[in-house]
């Protein structure tokens, strides 16, 4: 049988391609399992690969078309291929030394922190806590005069009233700023959360779109040395640039996102918008329910402002009837008007209660819903990880295209963001949860 090379060509075609599939399929398949912590690195960084790889498989055609041409070769241009299918692993390994490392100086935040700092310096709080000190002083002088009239000189039911109803009255409007103000205090809480955690996504995003890009630069690479030896098309080459575009792209856009969340939070909290902050993430919950929905009710009954307000009406409300049975009669104008008001406040009350029963139990299910997802999710994400894992092998084995493998990296991207997502709404519902029961 006649052979189109000699034994020496085939030998350096046969060496090259052995090499680049043992080596590229380590790195990928590595790749695929490296967590995003062991991974990230500096777009610059990435960039620097980049161009390290073009340097790398450019002098490696020029082996394959002496090849082509049928020039007697030795093993040395065989193992000339070598370094070019070798630098298939370099995006695993300079990215985990190129970690991100918050610059010295940089002060760290944590879930408690934030909240803390939002409590001191967020606007909309120091508004309200002014404006409920200049509702308390207006309610004193309106009041101050009719509440120090002796008992015994009060005469006529508009006298009592002015003493009794207005000091209840006055004492009440105290009681529900006070209440209105820690009202806020929730709603700040709840804010400087959400900023909080919409950060922590956005960093956790960031690195995985730094661990798609690595991923993307090592796909090119192997299809490069692949087509430098003759085992693969260009078109392979073509298909994984497009890969490695759209990745760098994703990167792009995720660092832009991380800007704008923290100019979020730093908004939010009330500090310089370019402050730059170390967030701790440790604060991220998994953890399921740990009471019933009807604990959770009977806590939000007894905790919520809402409830306050409506019992204080309701009392005052019977103060306004009992001076009328004791100063008049219930069967004037008045007292059935007074008696009417306190049959609306009862309502009231029963209303209000139905109302928050409502909002703990849907807070209820919507963590227990965002609980059940992160499971989902997190199987959803392993079983793309071990696809991209196996259209790998395929593709070393010549059963499977570069684009089949770009594909199957934009899925395993695409779960894995997914599952950060699940894990975000997670933290969310639970924040949504405390708020609901009145914490």
């Amino acid at each position: 049988m006649n052979f189109p090379y000699s034994s020496k060509k085939w030998m350096s075609i046969s060496l090259a391609a052995v090499l680049t599939t043992a080596i590229g399929a380590g790195t990928l398949t590595a790749s695929a399992n490296t967590p995003a912590t062991e991974q990230t690195g500096t777009q610059a960084a990435a960039t620097e690969q980049a161009k390290e790889a073009n340097a790398a498989t450019t002098a490696a055609p020029s082996t394959a078309t002496t090849d082509a041409k049928g020039q007697d070769t030795s093993a040395a241009p065989a193992s000339q291929t070598a370094p070019a299918a070798t630098t298939a692993t370099t995006p695993a390994d300079t990215t985990k030394p190129a970690a991100a490392t918050p610059a010295a100086g940089v002060e760290e935040l944590t879930l408690e922190k934030a909240v803390q700092q939002a409590l001191e310096t967020n606007a909309t709080l120091a508004t309200a806590r002014l404006d409920a000190k200049n509702a308390d002083l207006n309610q004193m002088l309106s009041y101050k005069s009719s509440a120090d009239m002796p008992s015994d000189m009060i005469e006529s039911l508009d006298a009592a009233k002015a003493k009794y109803v207005s000091n209840a009255q006055g004492e009440m409007t105290k009681k529900l700023n006070a209440l209105q103000v820690n009202a806020t205090e929730s709603k700040i809480k709840l804010g400087a959360q959400q900023a909080y955690y919409n950060l922590i996504f956005a960093q956790d995003d960031l690195e995985l779109k730094k661990q798609s890009l690595s991923r993307a630069q090592t796909q090119l690479k192997v299809a490069k040395a692949a087509f430098d030896v003759g085992t693969k098309a260009k078109t392979d080459v073509l298909q994984a640039e497009m890969g490695l575009a759209g990745a760098q792209a994703n990167l792009t856009s995720a660092q832009n996102a991380v800007e704008v969340a923290r100019m979020d939070l730093n908004d939010f909290l009330g500090v310089d918008l370019t402050k730059q902050w170390k967030v701790v993430s440790v604060n991220k919950q998994t953890a399921p329910i740990k009471i019933t929905l009807e604990q959770a009710q009977e806590e939000a009954l007894s905790k919520r402002i809402e409830m306050t307000k409506v019992q204080e009406e309701l009392n005052l409300a019977e103060l306004n009837v009992k001076l009328i049975e004791e100063y008049s009669a219930l069967s004037t104008y008045q007292g059935r008007v007074a008696r009417n008001n306190m049959e609306k406040a009862k309502l009231a009350i029963e209303e209000q209660k139905r109302a928050i029963n409502k909002e703990v139990a849907q807070a209820y299910l919507n963590l227990k819903a965002a609980l059940e997802a992160i499971d989902y999710q997190k199987k959803a994400k392993d079983s793309a990880a071990e696809s991209y894992r196996l259209t790998n092998l395929r593709f070393e084995n010549g059963l499977a295209t570069t684009l089949e493998v770009i594909q199957a990296e934009e899925e395993l991207s695409n779960r894995e963001n997914q599952y950060q997502k699940a894990v975000l709404q997670y933290n969310l519902a639970v924040v949504n949860f405390e708020t609901a029961l009145g914490n």
